[in-house]
């Protein structure tokens, strides 16, 4: 049977109600070329933008393990929706199916000989030793390794992860580089084909993302991963995938959304949160016009909302998404997350509680966190708010411990950190936490959020002064009382420091730096401490104490709660500081 061109295969013929039956009655072509290949995956793609999620990946599945193109596709959308819930069970099915794609694209690369090693085999022939779908085998293969790379990411903060696929990021990393002398190599007369401008949008995106990606990664993790003297080059990454993201390319989609994922994420958890909001809006704004009911592409104006401290508005773009689409219950997963943040911020914490209880109800992340989550929210709730929910508080936070989980051997470390705190309710005479939710909320540098909104920023304060008397005011104090005034001090420093009133924020950071001898427990909040005491000298323009507190942070401490997370945002915060390295090949 011979194949139809413009992407269109036998069974599209046939009626939509009988979509599946098609596969099984209709035989399919025997041979798909490099071209359909590409337009099939652009057809699938869309549909997936359009919340199609089944039909996309019922279009790519017959071809999945005989195309590079479909192989790369079906596994790219089973890791996209990894990567969107976060779901370990995502997780683990995105890796499994990038390992099947790896073994599709394998088959269509250039054989090597026994003497050619796999890093030189680009470099030592010019692109017309290599055939076109030779050419694209390699960039398929190394986009597959760095998906697989990224999902490693994605499961857990933890190092181990980075030294297990070290050897798969190298390899990677040197494909597209090769790739990219490819596309350097190729004659002009060549370069004016579909095929062509596809393989240079994927060269963009192979090495934009693997620029940005280890540029975030510390000094000590690169060091693990045996890059010695390397570093990714944060700007010419960005660069790259900004030409990707504006190109024509099947993988322009991709560098957009890699590019949102970085300003709307990325530099918010693991940076300083300094968040590029004008490029993120500049990004989005044709694809709302082209999928303006996509659930992912709203997913990510709504976030870029809350960035701005437009909660309410991101609020309603949030019901919007979750109304959108009914397949991808993980997606309303990610959107209860975010809304239960909203109303945290606004501290409507019956609202947020109602938020954190249907994720403990319906998703299977973490399980730990959701419930100490929930429980810390309560605690935030008067007495009487408390008694309409029927929940215990402390029972809750009982439960935490019991539902933690391992992934590769490791414990997740925000799971770690909760255990850990909610332990003070499992002791003979329980200790009540103070302010839990707004603990999370730093963690999770949500004051980064909250400090756009002064009127907000200014409610937690009494929030937190009001505790801050209260601890004053024991009368027999306990043996965490020290961990939590300086837990009160350091949210409160934050606080004054949103609020433009610098000087009395570095009273707060000072104190708790003071108290570090007398801190029984809470370790992590005297380098957490030092980072913030670092970036208000930045903000006050003085560079050098800047450096030297956050390089206090860094060198000065180990083996404290969230230890991973801060050597990120310190990474990210010398970054800015001293100027991003220029990338030095390994």
């Amino acid at each position: 049977m011979a194949f139809v061109s413009n992407g269109e295969t036998a069974e599209h013929d046939a009626d939509e109600e009988n979509f599946e039956d098609a596969f099984e009655n209709i035989p399919v072509a025997s041979k798909m070329d490099l071209k359909s290949a590409l337009e099939e995956c652009t057809m699938a793609l869309n549909l997936f933008l359009n919340n199609k999620f089944s039909e996309a990946l019922a279009l790519l599945r017959p071809w999945a393990k005989d195309s590079m193109y479909h192989a790369l596709g079906y596994s790219t959308i089973i890791v996209m929706q990894a990567a969107m819930t976060f779901e370990q069970q995502d997780i683990q099915m995105g890796i499994s199916t990038m390992k099947e794609a790896l073994h599709t694209c394998q088959r269509f690369r250039k054989r090597n000989t026994v003497v050619e090693s796999l890093s030189s085999l680009v470099s030592k022939q010019s692109a017309d030793q290599l055939t076109e779908e030779e050419m694209h085998a390699e960039l398929c293969y190394a986009e597959c390794l760095l998906q697989k790379a990224a999902l490693t990411f994605v499961q857990d903060e933890n190092m181990i992860n980075f030294i297990k696929g070290g050897l798969k990021i190298r390899t990677s990393y040197q494909i597209y580089k090769e790739c990219q002398q490819v596309q350097q190599m190729t004659p002009a007369s060549k370069r004016s084909n579909d095929t062509f401008e596809q393989y240079e949008g994927g060269v963009k995106l192979g090495i934009g993302a693997f620029n940005l990606m280890l540029s975030l990664l510390p000094g000590r993790i690169l060091r693990l991963l045996e890059f010695i003297g390397f570093s990714g080059n944060r700007e010419l990454g960005l660069s790259q995938l900004r030409e990707g993201a504006y190109g024509l390319s099947l993988r322009a989609v991709l560098c957009v959304l890699t590019l949102l994922m970085y300003h709307t994420y990325i530099s918010l958890i693991l940076g300083t949160g300094e968040a590029n909001l004008q490029e993120a809006e500049a990004l989005i704004e044709p694809y709302l016009q082209k999928f303006p009911n996509g659930s992912i592409i709203l997913f990510y104006s709504a976030r870029i909302s809350i960035l701005k401290g437009a909660f309410e508005k991101a609020q309603l773009i949030f019901q919007q998404c979750i109304e959108s689409q009914k397949e991808w219950k993980q997606i309303h997963h990610l959107c209860y997350w975010e809304l239960m943040w909203c109303n945290s911020f606004q501290q409507d914490w019956l609202q947020a509680y109602r938020y954190a209880d249907l994720l403990c109800k319906e998703s299977r992340w973490s399980k730990a966190i959701y419930m100490y989550q929930k429980a810390a929210i309560l605690s935030m709730l008067s007495e009487e708010d408390l008694k309409t929910t029927g929940e215990n508080v402390g029972d809750l936070f009982r439960q935490v411990e019991g539902l933690k989980q391992k992934i590769a051997g490791k414990s997740i470390p925000t799971e770690k950190f909760a255990i850990r705190k909610s332990r003070r309710y499992s002791a003979a005479n329980p200790v009540k936490l103070v302010l839990p939710a707004l603990e999370m909320m730093y963690l999770w540098n949500g004051f980064t959020i909250v400090g756009k909104r002064p009127d907000l920023t200014e409610s937690l304060l009494v929030m937190i002064e009001k505790e801050e008397t209260a601890l004053q005011n024991e009368n027999k104090p306990t043996e965490y009382h020290a961990d939590d005034q300086c837990l009160v001090q350091l949210l409160k420093g934050l606080c004054l420091k949103h609020l433009g009133r610098l000087l009395q924020a570095e009273l707060c950071f000072n104190q708790v730096i003071q108290s570090e001898k007398r801190i029984k427990y809470d370790h992590y909040l005297v380098p957490f401490t030092w980072y913030e005491l670092g970036l208000l000298h930045k903000q006050q323009g003085d560079l050098d104490k800047a450096i030297k507190y956050i390089e206090t942070a860094k060198i000065n401490y180990k083996d404290y709660s969230m230890e991973s997370r801060l050597h990120f945002r310190i990474h990210a915060a010398l970054n800015t500081l001293k100027g991003s390295p220029a990338s030095t090949p390994p």
